[in-house]
């Protein structure tokens, strides 16, 4: 059998239960053969109560702002998502991607209540600007010396490289 996102078309929180429940069935109940395809990382724990499922994945390899698959399928659950990476790949236009970014860290960063999942867009705060845009909407590139850019490049650098 062959299953491919099962729940992703409702709430996260139904969806997942919905494949849970699932994926469950069809290895307790059933004993099925099934590639159950998901993006659910929470449905990666099966594998730790029920030894009749593995979980595989798809490798693949960043490579600067983009990915590379390698189409080489390898034990264990995936590390990471790549959802950004394959949006741009689709042609999703680059400061969609880099909104999506940040916005992306404010939802990691908040927590989920236990009296429900809600509306994950309008629990979070807005997406705020990086400081380091408005610094270089300042610089005058026509102005600067070709060692004066080169030391603001470096001082750019290390404002973003620090905590």
């Amino acid at each position: 059998m062959l299953l491919d996102e099962i729940g992703r078309g409702t709430s996260t929180f139904d969806g997942l239960a919905l494949a849970h429940a699932v994926a469950r069935h069809l290895a307790e109940k059933l004993g099925a053969y099934t590639l159950f395809a998901t993006h659910y990382f929470e449905l990666t724990r099966l594998s730790q109560t029920l030894p009749q499922i593995a979980n595989v994945h798809l490798s693949a390899v960043k490579h600067k702002d983009s990915i590379v698959f390698l189409h080489a399928v390898e034990d264990g659950p995936a590390s990471q998502s790549y959802g950004l990476e394959v949006a741009a790949l689709a042609g999703v236009p680059a400061a969609v991607i880099q909104q999506a970014r940040r916005y992306l860290v404010s939802l990691e960063n908040q927590s989920v209540t236990r009296e429900g999942q809600g509306d994950l867009f309008a629990q979070a705060p807005a997406p705020q600007e990086h400081p380091l845009l408005e610094k270089m909407r300042e610089i005058k590139p026509d102005e600067l010396t070709p060692k004066a850019a080169l030391e603001l490049l470096y001082e750019l650098k290390k404002a973003l490289d620090s905590p």
